[in-house]
């Protein structure tokens, strides 16, 4: 299958990206300039971390305007696979292609720090071959991370299969220390209705190596490829 990475000013985790893309997972990639308006060669859209236009107004806030942003939105609207990684989490809420908001962290401080995500759905191709309960040891690094939604907002995420991951401990309990941000019911990401765009704040593809720390992150790499390839009878 083919990536594409999208490329803002100021994106700073896109070559993160197409580093796992292409030299671990071995699929071909291509950057997306963010003056592009047309992404139909790709199969999975990938939004990468960063400062995107230097989170003027707030993050995520000017790169929903960027061409590229409107060729995603065709993408998506015509069932293809978008995954927001942290600021590209934070674009995806600001175009509505998910819902919520992410607000300055609770403590109000800049934070980097390893975490554990809890799976709560394998509902989805990014996260198709991941047992639910499965807990992934991935990253942080953001200010804005904190996911706000109103309580019928996160009561319809529920009821519908939509939180897809949580912050949680070791013993996967979800549990306020393990909330790096304040997060609405430790959500760490969600997807649309259609289950083909995903948001996370934690890095998957800065734990998809062993020398990193945890090679987990690349689980969501190979369900993202395992949901798109035909299976091999």
């Amino acid at each position: 299958m083919k990536f594409g990475i999208v490329v803002l000013p100021g994106s700073n985790c896109d070559h993160d990206a197409e580093h796992v893309a292409s030299a671990v997972a071995g699929h071909e990639v291509e950057m997306l300039w963010h003056r592009r308006d047309d992404v139909s060669d790709v199969d999975c859209v990938v939004i990468p971390g960063g400062f995107s236009y230097g989170d003027y107004l707030r993050a995520g806030a000017l790169a929903k305007l960027a061409p590229v942003m409107n060729a995603v939105n065709r993408h998506a609207a015509g069932g293809g696979l978008v995954i927001g990684i942290c600021n590209g989490f934070q674009i995806l809420t600001e175009t509505g292609l998910l819902p919520g908001t992410l607000m300055r962290n609770e403590h109000l401080r800049f934070v980097c720090r390893d975490v554990r995500v809890r799976t709560e759905s394998d509902d989805t191709p990014f996260t198709s071959q991941i047992s639910p309960g499965t807990i992934l040891n991935l990253v942080v690094a953001h200010g804005e991370g904190n996911y706000y939604a109103d309580e019928a907002t996160l009561d319809m995420l529920e009821a519908n299969d939509r939180v897809i991951f949580r912050y949680c401990d070791e013993e996967a309990r979800i549990t306020a220390s393990a909330n790096p941000n304040g997060s609405a019911r430790n959500i760490a990401g969600i997807c649309n209705e259609g289950r083909n765009v995903l948001g996370l704040m934690p890095h998957p593809e800065r734990r998809s190596e062993k020398i990193l720390g945890s090679a987990d992150g690349f689980r969501v790499f190979e369900s993202i490829i395992a949901s798109f390839s035909p299976a091999v009878v």
